[in-house]
């Protein structure tokens, strides 16, 4: 079971650049996406259909253009559940999960911090997700939560970690409560696999940073506890450039 998480950065903007036969070529069973940017109505739905996903979930944020997440998948789940129940949270579509068998998955989009009082949102965000979570696995233990978590977790995931140690996405309160998270019961998929630094999935616009590596890893598929003896690999894939993210990719055993 292939699994990839992808911030597009505009579903229609990312198509326009060829995702959808860069989809076709990856050939994922499961793909979440965050940053939509879209509502379902706005998509041709047959697009999807026809390079091998009939199963697709959207979740938009009432606000249009701006953020909402998405899963496609090659297999019907058994259940698809929209949003938290997180009035805040869902008001921006930022959570959408789909229930298989022997597992579940989550497509996250973690708001960023940009400015103080986005940052105090995500801090709260951050709060809220994990006590969602904790309760969430008491009754599905197996979940894998892919997505933009809008945090570089150490040192090596990010290209500058001294010059960037004041800004949002690398401040010590956020990474603490990603190493907090992960500590609660959740693998690093890529890092389970690839302890080598230089390994990245967004870069800035600017200065060339794609085409420089300087960028930061802040996107995951973090897979609970349980199924970690399932990870097959894991990758980041930065050769496709629909976005200022590349997809990370996860395989796990699976019955399907």
């Amino acid at each position: 079971m292939k699994i990839i998480s992808y911030n597009v950065n505009g579903i229609r903007a990312a198509i326009r650049k060829g995702f959808l036969e860069w989809l076709t070529q990856a050939n994922p069973d499961v793909i979440c996406l965050q940053e939509i940017k879209a509502n379902e109505d706005q998509l041709d739905l047959k697009l999807f259909e026809e390079a091998g996903y009939p199963y697709s979930y959207w979740y938009s944020a009432q606000k249009k253009g701006y953020s909402g997440v998405a899963i496609l998948s090659k297999h019907k789940p058994e259940n698809v559940q929209y949003g938290t129940g997180i009035g805040y949270m869902d008001f921006e579509g930022r959570n959408i999960r789909a229930d298989f068998d022997g597992f579940s998955v989550i497509s996250l989009y973690l708001p960023s911090g940009t400015n103080i009082n986005r940052l105090e949102h995500k801090l709260q965000y951050m709060a809220d997700f994990q006590t969602y979570i904790d309760r969430l696995k008491k009754d599905i233990p197996h979940l894998i939560i892919c997505g933009d978590y809008n945090i570089c977790h150490e040192a090596i995931d990010i290209h500058d970690p001294v010059r960037l140690k004041n800004t949002s996405g690398f401040l010590p309160v956020e990474r603490e409560w990603i190493d907090g998270f992960m500590k609660s019961g959740f693998v690093d998929s890529f890092r389970h696999f690839n302890k080598e630094p230089d390994h990245y999935s967004w870069w800035s616009y600017r200065a060339n940073s794609r085409e420089n590596n300087k960028g930061w890893r802040i996107d995951y598929n973090l897979v609970s506890q349980p199924l970690e003896e399932k990870l097959k690999r894991a990758v980041i894939l930065p050769e496709a450039k629909h976005s200022d993210h590349c997809p990370v990719l996860v395989e796990i055993e699976s019955n399907y």
